[in-house]
C-alpha cells in the first residue's frame, strides 16, 4: 500500500446535508471538522508509507479516525462500524454517504507504520500545533503533571509460570518454523507438557514438587537451546524471537554446572538474601515472554506488572480581569499538552527532564511546573530553571536526621555554612575544625565536621548528636542554596496557596483512564502502548474543547450536589 498525498477532503454536500438533519445543533466528531478544520495532512506521514503499489487509504483519515475511535473507547472492529455507518463520522472524515469504509485490520497495520515511521506522537503534536494557531495554547503560564499505573496487556506469572510459559512459547513458534526439525529434536511428553497453556491446568501445591518442575523447565529449556544452537541447525532459527526470549528467561532464571563425576546440575537461581547467587534487578527482569517491556513494580500498597504513564497539563489561572467574551464559550479549558510513558520501575525523578524536552520540542514549556515529591532534587530545580527556563512549584523532601524527625535539638537548618570561608557555624557560635570534599553514592558531597575537643564539654551537645562530635554533610554551593530556599518558601501561605492547584491532575488522570480506558493497555509493547496513550491524551483534549465550543466548559474543582443546592430561599 503507499502514499499518494492529497489534500484533505471537503465534507460531500449530501453528506452534510443529511448529517445536519440528524444531529440539528451537531456533535463532537462534527464539531471537530467544522472547529479545528484540517488536523491531519497526508504529507505528514510519507516516511511510514510506501512509494509504490495500489494507492492506500488515507492516513490523515485514519488517524482523525483512531482519535475518535479512543474518544468513545470502541474497539478496532466497533471503530470500523462507525466509519461505515455513522453519519457523524463520515462528515468528520468527509466522507460520502456510500463510502464503504474499511477492514477493522487496517487499524492495526496503521497503528504499526506509526510506529514504525517515528509518528508515535504526531496525533497529540498535531493538534497542539493546531490549537496554537488558533490561540487557545500557549507557551508560558502554569503546568502541572502526574503519573499512574499502567497494567500490561498480559497475564500475571508467577516464576514457575513464567518458566513454562516462555519454553512453550518458543515451540509454538518452532513448530510453525520448522515442524521438521522440531520433530527430531523433542518427543511425544513434550506435547503432554507444553501442549496446552501453563495458566489452564493446575500447578502442584506442594513446595517440594514446584521446585522439582522448576528444575524440569529449566532442563528443558537447555535442552532446546542447545539443539538450536547446534551446528547441524539452521540458522535462523536463532533469530525467532520467541528463541531470544527463552535465552535471556534462562540466563535471568536458571544457572547450571558440571560436578566433578560429570553430572550436569540445573539449579534456579535465588536472592543473595536466601544464599543464591543473586537475580537482576527489577529493572530488567522479564515477567512475560510476550512483553518485554512490562516490568513489576511496587509504590507504597499498590503492586502491578506494566508500564507508567505521565501526563502533564495546562493550569493557568483565569485572568482576574479578562476582556469581554462575546462567544459565551469561557475559558479556554486545561488542555494535556505531554504524555510520556515508561516501564513501571522507572523512578518519576528520572522521567522528569524527558518530560520538559517534550514541552520545550512543541514549544509549550510552561513558566511554573506544578508537580509531587517524587519528581524534583535540587539538582532538577536548578537544571530545570537552567535548561528550559521553568521555576519548579514542588515539596523538597525534608531533613531525615534524627533532629528534624524529632523536631527537637539541632538539625541542619540551625547551623550556618560559609561556603567562601569554608566552614560552618552552630547553633552554639563554635566553627567547624574541618571542611573536607568527598564523594558519596556517586555524588560530590562536603563534610563538615567539629572536632570532639568542641562538642565534648559543648553543654548542648545531646541536642546535637548521639556521639562525641557532629558530622554534616553537605552538597555543593549552588544545590545547597536551592534546597534552603525550596524549604523555606514551602513553609509559606503563598507558595501553599500556588501549589494547591497541583491536585487538578488527578481528576485527568481520572477522566483519562475511564474515559479512554488506559488503566489496561491495550497492546503489546512500550512503543505502542506509548502510542495508545499519546492518542487517548489527544482524544481528551477534544472532548473537552468540545465542551468548550458548546459553552459547557468542565468544572475546574469538584462539586457536590448539596454544594449546589440554593439554601438561600429556603431559609
Amino acid at each position: 500500500m503507499s502514499l499518494q498525498p492529497r489534500p484533505w477532503p471537503e465534507v460531500p454536500p449530501l453528506t452534510a446535508q443529511v448529517a445536519r438533519a440528524a444531529f440539528p445543533k451537531g456533535n463532537l466528531a462534527m464539531r471537530i471538522r467544522d472547529e479545528l478544520g484540517v488536523v491531519y495532512e497526508d504529507g505528514r506521514f510519507t516516511g511510514a508509507f510506501g512509494v509504490r503499489g495500489r494507492p492506500g487509504i488515507s492516513p490523515a483519515q485514519l488517524m482523525m479516525a483512531t482519535v475518535l475511535q479512543f474518544a468513545e473507547n470502541l474497539t478496532d472492529r466497533q471503530a470500523a462500524d462507525a466509519v461505515r455507518d455513522r453519519m457523524s463520522w463520515k462528515y468528520a472524515l468527509g466522507l460520502d454517504l456510500d463510502d464503504p469504509g474499511f477492514d477493522a485490520s487496517v487499524f492495526t497495520e496503521f497503528r504499526t507504520r506509526l510506529v514504525a515511521g517515528d509518528l508515535a506522537t504526531h496525533a497529540l503534536d498535531a493538534l497542539l500545533a493546531r490549537l496554537v494557531a488558533q490561540g487557545l495554547l500557549t507557551a508560558g503560564g502554569r503546568a502541572r503533571t502526574d503519573s499512574t499505573h499502567v497494567l500490561g496487556a498480559i497475564r500475571q506469572l508467577c516464576r514457575l509460570e513464567l518458566a513454562g510459559e516462555t519454553v512453550r512459547a518458543a515451540l509454538e513458534a518452532l513448530a510453525s518454523a520448522a515442524p521438521a526439525w522440531l520433530g527430531g529434536v523433542i518427543d511425544d511428553s513434550w506435547q503432554r507438557r507444553y501442549g496446552a497453556r501453563v495458566d489452564t491446568w493446575r500447578l502442584p501445591a506442594s513446595e517440594t514438587k514446584r521446585k522439582a518442575l522448576m528444575v524440569e523447565y529449566g532442563r528443558d529449556g537447555y535442552h532446546l537451546l542447545a539443539a538450536v544452537h547446534a551446528r547441524d541447525a539452521p540458522v535462523w532459527l536463532r533469530q525467532i524471537p520467541a528463541v531470544d526470549v527463552l535465552r535471556r528467561v534462562w540466563v535471568q532464571q536458571f544457572y547450571r554446572y558440571t560436578t566433578g563425576s560429570g553430572t550436569e546440575v540445573v539449579r534456579r537461581r535465588e536472592n543473595t538474601s536466601e544464599g543464591g547467587d543473586g537475580l537482576p534487578p527489577g529493572r530488567d527482569r522479564l515477567i512475560s515472554p510476550y512483553d518485554l517491556d512490562t516490568r513489576h513494580s511496587l509504590k507504597r500498597d499498590q503492586s502491578w506488572d506494566g508500564y507508567k504513564v505521565h501526563l502533564t497539563e495546562t493550569c493557568t489561572p483565569p485572568d482576574p480581569a479578562p476582556a469581554p467574551d462575546t462567544t459565551g464559550r469561557g475559558d479556554v479549558p486545561n488542555l494535556i499538552i505531554g504524555v510520556l510513558t515508561t516501564p513501571a520501575t522507572t523512578p518519576d525523578a528520572a522521567a522528569l527532564d524527558d518530560i520538559h524536552t517534550e514541552l520545550d520540542r512543541n514549544g509549550l514549556a510552561p513558566d511554573e511546573h506544578l508537580l509531587d515529591s517524587g519528581y524534583p532534587s535540587a539538582n532538577q530545580i536548578i537544571h530545570s530553571a537552567r535548561a528550559y527556563g521553568i521555576r519548579l512549584v514542588t515539596p523538597i523532601l525534608l531533613d531525615h536526621s534524627h533532629q528534624a524527625k524529632a523536631r527537637a535539638g539541632y538539625d541542619k537548618a540551625s547551623f550556618s555554612f560559609d561556603f567562601d570561608r569554608r566552614r560552618g557555624t552552630c547553633p552554639q557560635g563554635r566553627t567547624s575544625s574541618t571542611w573536607n570534599p568527598s564523594r558519596q553514592r556517586a555524588a560530590e558531597v562536603i563534610v563538615v565536621t567539629w572536632t570532639k575537643a568542641t562538642c565534648g564539654p559543648c553543654p548542648a551537645r545531646e541536642q546535637c548528636t548521639k556521639g562525641k562530635q557532629r558530622h554534616i554533610t553537605l552538597r555543593d554551593r549552588e544545590l545547597h542554596e536551592a534546597t534552603v530556599t525550596a524549604r523555606a518558601a514551602q513553609t509559606t501561605d503563598e507558595w501553599k496557596r500556588r501549589y494547591a492547584a497541583r491536585s487538578g491532575i488527578e481528576g485527568t488522570i481520572r477522566q483519562t483512564t475511564h474515559v479512554t480506558g488506559i488503566r489496561t493497555a491495550r497492546y503489546r509493547g512500550l512503543s505502542k502502548t506509548s502510542l495508545e496513550h499519546t492518542i487517548a491524551a489527544t482524544a481528551i483534549n477534544m472532548i473537552r474543547l468540545d465542551a468548550y465550543w458548546t459553552g459547557k466548559p468542565l468544572d475546574r474543582t469538584r462539586t457536590t450536589h448539596l454544594t449546589r443546592l440554593d439554601l438561600t430561599h429556603a431559609a
